[in-house]
């Protein structure tokens, strides 16, 4: 089972831009699917982003045109850039990986946006 460990995250001005990373342990990282989700206090878990093993890419609609998600398979890593920040993207910030059966979540990085 892949381990995951989430950083970048921290406080940012709106209008600002973070990028948050995920570190996977494991191997066949290239054959999950990763994906990004988040959840703000008081507030379900929403998902954010996705990227498939082959690379295809999904956004929630909070999110399209402000954020990318990738993915380096030879460093296991994948990626969230987050551009235009607003006060409502502040949350905790979750990795998750699956695969088959397979699904691993990491422990979360906060995320502030506040002037």
């Amino acid at each position: 089972q892949v381990q995951l460990v989430e950083s970048g995250g921290g406080l940012v001005q709106p209008g600002g831009s973070l990028r948050l990373s995920c570190a996977a342990s494991g191997s066949l990282f290239s054959f999950y699917t990763m994906a990004w989700y988040r959840q703000a206090p008081g507030k379900q878990r929403e998902f954010v982003a996705s990227i498939g093993s082959s690379g295809s890419t999904n956004y929630g609609d909070s999110v399209k045109a402000r954020f990318t998600i990738s993915r380096d398979n030879p460093k296991n890593t994948v990626y969230l850039q987050m551009n235009s920040l607003k006060s409502e993207d502040t949350a905790v910030y979750y990795c998750y990986a699956t695969r088959g059966v397979i699904s691993s979540w990491g422990q979360g990085t906060q995320v502030t946006v506040s002037s």
